[in-house]
């Protein structure tokens, strides 16, 4: 009997305890319990100079300008940012009139808890994406009854979860690899700017050299001077005066072959006459015949005027065969020898005027042959940069410039990969420079009449399934960020809440009478690259809903949101 006494009064006054507590009216949430404590008044939230009655609250009148007066019912659904000015704020001084609770509260035990838009609350469905434990409709009005769902659901909900998460681990595996490679793909390109670099100097030296050889050989070749005995013209004149001799032999040759040949000609013509002249028509020999009557057409055919020309053109011969310095028409050596003031190319060609006119354009033609073998062989500088494009330049400044040239185009590549790996260097990626590993890749998905595109880092694209050419939706040119308020379904495939990345493409194919088209392309994070939702916020103006595991967390971070997420009220 001694120890039952103070077990009686803790009982009684656990029972003090419990009787003095207020039961939480429908729709409040624990974290706003404390609000609601009081049995006899109800102070709002957001102006606590005004207090009702407690039987006033969810009377299915909005009595505070915040509306936490009805936390059950959907009598102060319109306090909205978006809803037009109430009666209440227009006969009111300074209150605060946004909504002070952010829904009606659903307990769902055995799932998880969540708010439902105070305007979906007694309008007789039932909510069971949000409100499995069917509070929502507590006044069942029009009969509607909303049976507990939520343990059959929240088990539902559980298993994709589940998956959900494993499918998280694999995506945060994938980013893992993504950044490895993103990290090397950085680590070349300034390998590759180093590199280049280097190459950009050396490539510089060696066309600074090569600018001063060609000057130097250029120099050279204006003023070169040929090694020999009385200066330049007197070598030529010696190569020429060799030359002619040879020709002159050559020529004497060729007369002499000729000349055996026309006495053989001569010899046979001599033969067929007597045959014709001897020939018995009574013998019948057809080969004989038709040699004879070869030979008559050739005798026909002979032209005499021709036989007339040629003793001309041995006139010539014997002239143009004969010896320098015998009979008129010899060159006299001595004379182009010896000290000049004038230009060596001038006497060259002034050297034409002094032969016989048989032979000028023959001369002529094979000095300018003559001169042009000196220049491509360096013994003859090549004609100064002022002259025409047609001039002949010198093999040695040719081989100089072409050097250069080639050194100079080197240089001139090598630079402009260097312009071009620093930009891409310091492009923006997105975050840790992840997208520069997935920059070009393609994923797609349908919608109704059309299938969408998106390639990260370059374009969006609409394709008609129908047929007909595909549309720009617009070029990439920048991350951004958003912040978004949905909740994650089970099994993953949406933006959730917070920021999110948000690559943007601009300056698509122009809309009739609108602007030109662009694409939001809003990322969150998902085990593979896929576009879960497309949807034309605007005309011309779309957004992308999509998911890629080059945006996932870290795995403490997901795993602490997930707890949090997951934490059930008993």
């Amino acid at each position: 009997m001694g120890r039952s006494r103070p077990l009686l009064i803790l009982g009684c006054l656990s029972a003090t305890v419990i009787a003095g507590e207020v039961a939480r009216p429908y729709g409040v949430g624990p974290e706003f319990a404390k609000f609601y404590k009081s049995a006899d008044s109800f102070t709002c939230i957001s102006n606590p100079t005004i207090q009702i009655p407690a039987s006033q609250v969810n009377d299915d009148y909005c009595d505070c300008p915040d509306g936490s007066d009805e936390p059950g019912t959907s009598a102060c659904s319109y306090i909205s940012p978006l809803s037009p000015g109430s009666p209440i704020a227009a006969g009111r001084g300074s209150e605060n009139y946004s909504l002070a609770l952010p829904g009606f509260y659903c307990k769902n035990k055995n799932h998880r808890p969540a708010y439902v838009p105070f305007t979906q609350v007694n309008d007789g469905i039932c909510d069971y994406d949000l409100c499995c434990d069917g509070t929502d409709e507590w006044k069942r009005i029009g009969g509607v009854v909303c049976a507990d769902r939520c343990k059959e659901i929240g088990k539902e909900w559980r298993k994709q979860d589940e998956a959900r998460k494993k499918g998280l681990g694999a995506a945060l595996k994938k980013r893992r690899e993504m950044l490895a490679l993103a990290i090397l793909a950085k680590s070349r390109i300034e390998e590759n700017i180093a590199v280049l670099m280097s190459q950009i100097d050396v490539a510089e030296g060696k066309v600074r050299i090569l600018q001063r050889e060609l000057e130097e050989v250029e120099k050279r070749e204006r003023s070169k001077v040929v090694k020999g005995q009385g200066g330049k013209l007197n070598v030529l004149v010696d190569m020429a005066k060799e030359r002619i001799e040879e020709l002159r032999e050559a020529l004497l040759g060729v007369r002499t072959q000729r000349n055996v040949a026309v006495e053989k000609v001569k010899e046979l013509e001599k033969l067929l006459s007597t045959l014709k002249e001897e020939y018995n028509p009574n013998f019948n020999d057809e080969g004989v015949k038709r040699a004879l009557r070869a030979w008559e057409e050739y005798t026909g055919r002979r032209d005499t005027a021709v036989e007339g020309d040629m003793t001309a053109q041995e006139r010539d011969l014997d002239e143009i065969v004969k010896a320098d310095g015998e009979g008129e028409g010899g060159i006299n050596w001595a004379d182009w020898q010896g000290e000049h003031t004038e230009s060596d190319v001038d006497i060259l060609y002034k050297f034409e005027a002094y032969l016989p006119a048989s032979i000028r354009t023959w001369v002529h033609q094979k000095l300018h042959s003559f001169h042009e073998y000196l220049i491509s062989s360096g013994v003859l500088a090549g004609p100064s940069s002022s002259a025409s494009s047609s001039a002949i330049e010198s093999k040695a400044v040719t081989d100089a410039r072409s050097a250069l040239n080639a050194a100079q185009s080197d240089l001139t590549t090598a630079q402009s990969k260097l312009t071009s790996e620093k930009q891409d260097l310091g492009k923006d990626y997105g975050p840790d420079d992840i997208f520069r590993v997935m920059k070009g890749k393609c994923v797609s998905a349908n919608s109704g009449e059309y299938t969408y595109e998106l390639c990260f880092m370059e374009r969006t694209t609409q394709k008609p399934k129908k047929g007909g050419s595909d549309t720009n939706m617009g070029s990439f040119s920048r991350f951004d960020k958003v912040t978004v308020d949905e909740q994650i379904p089970a099994d993953g495939r949406g933006l959730g809440s917070g920021e999110r990345i948000t690559m943007v493409y601009d300056n698509g194919q122009h809309c009739w009478n609108g602007p030109s088209r662009s694409t939001t392309v809003v990322l969150a994070c998902a085990e593979n690259d896929e576009i879960w939702k497309v949807v034309e916020a605007e005309k011309c103006v779309y957004r992308m809903e999509v998911g890629t595991p080059a945006v996932c967390e870290s795995a403490e971070t997901s795993s602490a949101e997930s707890k949090e997420g997951d934490r059930d009220e008993l």
